[in-house]
């Protein structure tokens, strides 16, 4: 599943791309991609006429700000817009955008399409059909109608995400530390690799009990996750099967990892074999040695 570094470097490609681009044609090619509204005419209409202006990104959420155009006018530059909520997208395992400016056939695993007036294509793919969209209207919050947005954790990037905040949520969780990271209520937009990445660099085993973990550990992990977080960005994120960028890229921090997709290699700092075991259903690679 595509995790923080990987989202926020589709929140990029997105932004920077698609400028100006107003809907003018909305095609549903997989009508379960759409979790809200229920009617999906209401999605439809939602979106047409909609200027996309902006993109923000929220844990593994992408948020897109809308802008309705009125008028007939199609330039962008000279007609005025009326807010119209936002196009809240999640990619789930295997979702991923491409952008096209040469009308094309769309594969079979292509969900949804959005068209601008000069017939560039938006399109959504998604092979095991997992990720969702969502239109909120203008005077609704995406948070207090999609329940797991509302739930979310800090950003690890943001102020919230601090040693009091760590050193309380972990006080009594007898859970391993592993899951912690894992937990999008206690921390947005880690996942699997993020977490044994993080893990390896601060030199804490996976299997832990949080309560266990000393104050300056925490302190090693919190910087740990920050620095491998905006390495990955960095990188474009990581691709070990699905995962591509919106010019079709795929991430290349997966040739950076330590321990992620690493079992049976050697540990680059001390020579011993990465292992792997599971953790909460989720596979979990370590070095035995370095991480205590």
């Amino acid at each position: 599943m595509p995790e923080l570094p990987e989202v926020e470097t589709v929140r990029r490609g997105l932004e920077q791309k698609l400028k100006n681009f107003i809907i003018k044609k909305v095609e549903l090619c997989r009508e379960s991609t759409v979790a809200y509204p229920i009617d999906k005419k209401d999605f439809i209409e939602g979106l047409h006429n909609s200027l996309i202006y902006k993109w923000n990104r929220r844990g593994k959420y992408l948020i897109a700000e809308l802008k309705k155009n009125e008028s007939n006018n199609i330039d962008a530059n000279e007609i005025s817009f009326i807010k119209n909520g936002f196009l809240v997208v999640h990619l789930r395992m295997t979702g991923y955008f491409t952008f096209n400016n040469v009308l094309t056939k769309p594969c079979k695993h292509t969900r949804i399409r959005l068209f601008d007036n000069n017939n560039n294509e938006l399109r959504y793919i998604d092979v095991r059909s997992f990720g969702q969209m969502w239109w909120i209207r203008n005077g609704l919050l995406p948070n207090k109608i999609i329940k797991g947005l509302g739930s979310l954790g800090p950003e690890p990037f943001s102020e919230n995400f601090n040693i009091s905040y760590l050193t309380k949520i972990i006080s009594n969780k007898t859970r391993s530390i592993k899951s912690i990271l894992l937990d999008q209520t206690i921390v947005a937009g880690i996942g699997n690799i993020y977490a044994d990445e993080s893990l390896y660099s601060s030199g804490i085993s996976p299997f832990r009990e949080a309560r266990t973990i000393k104050k300056y550990e925490l302190k090693k992990l919190r910087i740990a996750i920050i620095e491998v977080l905006q390495k990955s960005i960095g990188a474009g994120g990581t691709t070990f099967s699905d995962f591509r960028d919106l010019e079709g890229e795929n991430g290349n921090f997966g040739l950076q990892t330590n321990v992620y997709r690493r079992t049976g290699k050697q540990c680059r700092k001390c020579k011993n074999l990465i292992e792997r075991q599971k953790i909460s259903g989720r596979s979990t690679h370590w070095c035995r040695k370095c991480q205590k």
